[in-house]
């Protein structure tokens, strides 16, 4: 592991995206990784050959991308937005497979379980969303506001 090493040094770059990028993740085998970024763009980067294998971008979608994580089986990437939707682009055809919406404000993280089976999401709106796959398509199943927690 690179982290667990001294003395880490470079060795490949990677052009593609027009603006800052905000988020990073491995794919699931650790030979590629997805980008986010305020270019309104997801892309997803092979190490082994070196190139930039997929664009996930739709043209209705122009806010900036603040955060990215992948599907335990990288079938899926979720993108969170600025604009309070997270997308789920399917890796190998670059589709939009489903958005998932219910935050008010940008939503600024997200992160998949080990298990692979939630998906939490973090938004300016205060509120803690975790979304749990229901027949392969996530629906939010347990909302965590300040109010409530607060309240315990």
């Amino acid at each position: 592991r690179a982290s667990d090493r001294v003395g880490v040094n470079y060795v490949q770059t990677f052009p593609g995206h027009e603006s800052d990028i905000n988020s990073v993740d491995f794919f699931p085998d650790d030979q590629a990784f997805g980008t986010g970024s305020d270019d309104a763009s997801c892309r997803l980067f092979d190490m082994r050959s070196s190139r930039q294998l997929n664009i996930y971008a739709n043209d209705q979608t122009l806010c900036g991308i603040t955060s990215v994580a992948f599907s335990r089986s990288g079938h899926y990437l979720f993108a969170s937005y600025d604009d309070s939707i997270v997308h789920v682009w399917d890796t190998l055809s670059g589709n939009s497979h489903q958005q998932l919406q219910g935050h008010d404000n940008r939503v600024s993280c997200l992160d998949v379980s080990p298990d692979g089976q939630a998906l939490v999401t973090g938004s300016w709106d205060q509120i803690l969303r975790v979304w749990a796959s229901d027949n392969r398509k996530p629906s939010a199943v347990r909302i965590v506001s300040p109010h409530e927690e607060a309240n315990r």
